[in-house]
């Protein structure tokens, strides 16, 4: 069985894409921290597919009063479904190809840099910070860490 922390601190790059993703050896710090952090993605999911704004105006501090705003609710909704989508996938690759669970927090590392650039290339306005902006530069140093455990032997 794994430790909660690795046996050595050398990261082993090829498990990256292991040749037995059903096998992980890395600390279990870092499969229980992920679990942890896609709980927090598969609900931020369903507030933006669910929620009656989407999450635009009511978590991200978007106006929808103005002309369109039915459209920035319908688009938020639809990101939501997408990242629901993606939070499923992530899901079943933690729970029955755990040997995959690098790949994952390295989908889960770009995301934040995808969303900024996003960000940049088409600015959105916004009332306040929306936690998302507030927390991509919290989220990347702290999965780039889980990253390097999971790619930590914890057991040969």
């Amino acid at each position: 069985m794994n430790s909660l922390l690795p046996q050595s601190w050398a990261p082993n790059f090829s498990r990256l894409l292991p040749r037995d993703p059903s096998s992980y050896f890395g600390a279990m710090i870092a499969f229980w921290l992920t679990a942890l952090y896609l709980v927090a993605i598969t609900v931020r999911s369903c507030i933006h597919l669910l929620s009656a704004d989407g999450g635009a105006q009511s978590i991200a501090t978007i106006d929808t009063n103005v002309a369109g705003g039915d459209n920035i609710i319908a688009v938020f909704g639809q990101w939501g479904a997408t990242q629901l989508l993606l939070a499923v996938l992530l899901w079943v690759l933690l729970l029955r190809y755990r040997g995959l669970l690098p790949l994952v927090i390295v989908a889960l590392l770009v995301e934040p840099f995808l969303r900024a650039l996003s960000g940049h290339l088409k600015p959105l306005e916004t009332v306040g910070t929306a936690p998302g902006a507030a927390l991509n530069w919290f989220a990347v140093p702290v999965l780039a860490i889980l990253l390097y455990l999971a790619l930590c032997p914890a057991r040969e």
